[in-house]
């Protein structure tokens, strides 16, 4: 069956290679941007299954009108999918509130506003699934990109609250974790501080170093990484969390032993502290 799809932040990036896939696999489709001139190909390509529409997550009245698109050119809403997202690189004595800040009201704020927006429609159609870009930046703490792990941490959080909120409601969330694909995002996606301490070079200035001599050159897939989660959206059991790619298993793996061995190390201890 044919599902209807809102993805953000459709003009790069995961974004565009999904929206590619859903408009190929005959879906219906809302695809948004900020600038939606990156989209017309595909809305032309597709004429009567894609729409395109500017959306700047930041605008709740933005986000409210993609939805209605939805629903008044394709009856509906099965998918969302909350993809737009930038990243700020930089020791967090480096950042600045006009760095990190506009950061989180895309990451975090405006995936919250899309997600209010499309929630009254998915709940009315059951059955829906939510899916939330978050990062192996979610899933652990890197020196560097400290501030872009937080608001991947906050979407994290989130999810796992919205997904025991909507789940009795035929309704799934599903919390992608992406490794290094070969996309954009170390270009034109990666803010950089302003400011550089020296005495952060071998620490969070290795972040730095990271973006600029792997930009083009990373191992993922694009294409393989939307089959998985294509494979997920449609799965009857999809998963809550779903890491994608072998560096980001890693790191998931390395961080699950490194829980279990601060909580078996301190528990006879920290367990100790109920009254009596």
């Amino acid at each position: 069956m044919k599902k209807t799809w809102l993805i953000t932040g459709c003009s790069s990036g995961l974004g565009q290679h999904l929206a590619q896939a859903v408009a190929a696999r005959g879906d219906q489709l809302v695809a948004t941007a900020r600038n939606v001139e990156a989209l017309q190909a595909l809305a032309q390509q597709y004429p009567d299954t894609v729409r395109v529409c500017a959306l700047d997550v930041t605008q709740p009245e933005e986000a409210k009108a993609a939805v209605a698109l939805a629903i008044e050119v394709f009856g509906g809403l099965d998918v969302l999918v909350n993809n737009a997202g930038y990243g700020l690189f930089g020791a967090i004595e480096e950042g600045t509130p006009d760095e990190y800040r506009p950061m989180f009201d895309v990451n975090v704020f405006g995936l919250i506003e899309v997600t209010r927006a499309a929630l009254p429609e998915l709940r009315r159609r059951r059955g829906g699934r939510i899916v939330n870009l978050s990062s192996t930046a979610g899933i652990a703490g890197a020196a560097g990109s400290g501030y872009y792990g937080a608001s991947k941490f906050a979407v994290e959080g989130l999810s796992e609250a919205l997904d025991l909120e909507v789940r009795p409601l035929g309704l799934r969330v599903i919390i992608v974790e992406p490794g290094p694909f070969r996309t954009a995002f170390l270009g034109r996606s990666i803010a950089v501080a302003r400011r550089r301490i020296s005495d952060y070079d071998q620490t969070a200035g290795q972040r730095r170093v990271y973006r600029d001599s792997n930009n083009g050159k990373q191992p993922g897939d694009p294409a393989k990484a939307v089959d998985v989660m294509l494979r997920a959206v449609d799965s009857e059991a999809p998963p809550l969390h779903l890491p994608l790619g072998p560096v980001a298993y890693g790191i998931a793996d390395r961080k699950l032993v490194a829980i279990r061995e601060d909580i078996d190390a301190w528990r006879r201890v920290a367990i100790a502290t109920d009254f009596g």
